[in-house]
């Protein structure tokens, strides 16, 4: 998607959102004025999605010498970096919905899993003050982290289904039956995700079953050919979180805002919605697989 289709598909979606969004806002009682920015809302949503889709590692970076030496002919009114920066909270509720808009449907195989999203380097813990007592320590299959834990749900075509921001130190198997109400069918996971009582659960309250490997001290456990596969197949959530942190940086250490750290996570995760080519499973017809 090149920058002109991006920004007519959230303007589309402002234009849509905001008269919603405002008629929904409490208010005072006092009449409140409304002026105009010199950036409408679509656009500051567009600038911050296309810096996850261009080259650059830090956003300061793509704004001063890639926004305003080589866009000004599309953003004809841009501001300064710094009011920019001022704008970019005012974004974190759109965006969300955005997201929302932006994700796939299920298709009845999803893979759900965890990935760790550091604010600091574990040494620097007793200078970090700006996540206090929101970010908390947390350990991963690659060590001890401090901040917090990004849970995904994809389908078999790489399609975002769901997302979830928890502390580093929340059990992986805790959101997710707030993560699963719209999917169907079978859910792979790690053995991170292994509990007698939230298969039951899922099963259950949504009918989904829970497949994951088992561990080197339980009972073998016979499931058909078709999961066995597919149980081999749950790299395919590794291959997206490692192009979100690498590719789109959803993960980085130079936060200065809570708020800015959550836009600047929702526009990653976009970004990767709007990527044409997503790592998926060649299956054309995937209720069929799994009946077989």
């Amino acid at each position: 998607m090149n920058l002109v289709e991006l920004f007519c598909h959230v303007d589309d979606f402002c234009q849509a959102f905001e008269t919603q969004w405002i008629s929904h806002q409490l208010t005072t009682g006092r009449r409140r004025r409304r002026r105009a920015g010199r950036l409408c809302l679509s656009e500051i949503m567009t600038l911050l999605i296309w810096f996850h889709q261009s080259h650059y590692r830090d956003f300061k970076a793509f704004y001063r010498h890639h926004v305003c030496k080589h866009l000004r002919d599309a953003f004809p009114r841009l501001v300064s970096y710094g009011r920019f920066v001022e704008l970019m909270p005012s974004t974190l509720i759109p965006l969300c919905a955005y997201l929302r808009q932006c994700q796939g449907a299920c298709t009845g195989i999803s893979f759900i899993d965890s990935t760790p999203l550091a604010v600091c380097h574990p040494r620097r813990r007793h200078q970090h003050r700006l996540f206090a007592g929101q970010a908390q320590w947390g350990k991963s299959s690659t060590g001890w982290f401090f901040g917090f834990k990004l849970h995904l749900v994809f389908n078999d075509r790489g399609h975002l289904l769901n997302v979830a921001l928890t502390p580093g130190n929340v059990d992986d198997r805790q959101p997710v039956p707030r993560l699963v109400p719209d999917l169907f069918g079978k859910l792979f996971a790690d053995r991170g995700y292994l509990s007698k009582k939230l298969s039951k659960q899922l099963k259950t309250l949504f009918d989904l079953q829970l497949i994951t490997k088992l561990r080197s001290n339980m009972k073998n456990q016979l499931l058909p050919m078709a999961d066995k596969l597919l149980l081999r197949k749950r790299a395919l959530i590794e291959t997206i979180i490692d192009q979100l942190k690498n590719i789109a940086q959803i993960e980085h250490t130079r936060h200065r805002s809570p708020v800015n750290f959550m836009v600047n996570l929702l526009g990653g995760l976009i970004a990767y919605c709007h990527q044409p080519k997503k790592p998926a499973l060649k299956i054309e017809q995937p209720l069929q697989v799994e009946a077989a």
